[in-house]
């Protein structure tokens, strides 16, 4: 803003650079240029400053769509002054000369007609566009309906107003409407994020089976080369066996000829001591067969004791005595008679020798 400084004859005004300052003096532009300062009479001279730089005016809309759905549209529409001679002509932008400050707020009317201009085409895109196409693609409809419709103004060109920028920052429903508006897609998300874990749990359990299938296909190997194993040590405890057995039958067939053979020498052996024995035996039978029953029974007698390892009683009968008596008289005659002949015997060969 500008600064008047006030002195005992005159005053003073010292304008700001991004404003342009007009001096009116009985009833006439006198100066008027941007940043100035100069001395005036505050008595016969009118002032006004029209800023240069861009402002920003900030909208916000409710409106009502074809499907009677409300929505609230914000931006902000950026403008400046480009004739500020014809500006301050149709809009009062008068300075008070004792503390340099507007006695209107132009600025304020500025944005009022800025905003109904703005609404009135916001309105008219609104009002035929359906909420959901609205969301979709209105906030460049609507950027572009505020920019065309405000550079098209008549009115604002000529009140030396040009339209810098306009921006549609956010196009907002009702709450419970927008609410709705979200639960498809968010049941669409939910149901591919669902379809992605179940995909991903498919993949898994496809991985799980795969791995299971391989470890059976291990399983089925291993046990088919233990099968294998097995036959093949199932063979070589047949062939072991069979070693075994063949071997065990050729040392039976050794043992057995073995045996056979001593067998048969011991058979030989055999006949041969038991031969010699019975010949013994046949010799003795017959020696004993030229024996009279005395001498018998007196080998009876000696066998009979050489079997006998004690006698507790001993009966002699008469029977048995008087054969043993006669035979012993018998011998006695008989030793006596050799003994008689004997003694005869020897005399004449004594004398024979003398």
């Amino acid at each position: 803003m500008a600064q008047i400084k006030h002195y005992p004859v005159a005053a003073h005004l010292r304008g700001a650079p991004s404003a342009q300052q007009l001096l009116w003096k009985g009833g006439k532009l006198r100066r008027s240029g941007r940043g100035l300062s100069f001395w005036f009479q505050p008595l016969s001279a009118n002032l006004a400053e029209i800023p240069l730089d861009d402002r920003e005016l900030t909208f916000l809309f409710h409106s009502r769509t074809a499907d009677f759905q409300e929505a609230v549209c914000q931006g902000t529409v950026s403008y400046r002054v480009a004739d500020p001679e014809a500006l301050a002509a149709r809009i009062d932008f008068s300075l008070d000369l004792e503390t340099g400050l507007y006695e209107e707020d132009p600025l304020e009317q500025i944005s009022d007609r800025l905003t109904q201009l703005a609404q009135q085409h916001v309105w008219g895109i609104v009002s035929r566009t359906t909420l959901a196409a609205l969301l979709t693609g209105g906030v460049e409809r609507l950027r572009d309906a505020i920019g065309s419709g405000l550079d098209a103004d008549t009115d604002l060109a000529a009140m030396g107003l040009v339209i810098v920028s306009v921006r549609v920052s956010r196009i907002q429903p009702d709450a419970t409407v927008e609410k709705a508006l979200q639960t498809p897609t968010r049941e669409s998300i939910q149901q591919q994020a669902d379809e992605a874990t179940f995909s991903r749990r498919a993949l898994a359990v496809e991985k799980e089976r795969a791995i299971a299938e391989n470890e059976l296909q291990n399983r089925i190997e291993l046990a088919r080369r233990q099968a294998h194993l097995v036959d093949q040590e199932g063979l070589n405890e047949r062939r072991r066996a069979e070693e075994v057995a063949a071997a065990a039958r050729i040392e039976a067939e050794a043992a057995a000829e073995r045996t056979r053979i001593t067998a048969s020498a011991s058979a030989e052996s055999i006949h041969a001591i038991e031969g010699e024995r019975v010949a013994l035996e046949k010799e003795r039978i017959t020696a004993y067969g030229a024996l009279p029953p005395s001498a018998l029974l007196a080998l009876a007698a000696r066998e009979f004791a050489a079997k006998i390892e004690r006698i507790e009683h001993l009966n002699l009968s008469p029977d048995m005595l008087s054969p043993f008596i006669a035979d012993l008289a018998a011998a006695a005659t008989t030793r006596l008679g050799a003994e008689s002949a004997t003694a005869n015997a020897r005399p004449a060969t004594t004398r024979r020798s003398k």
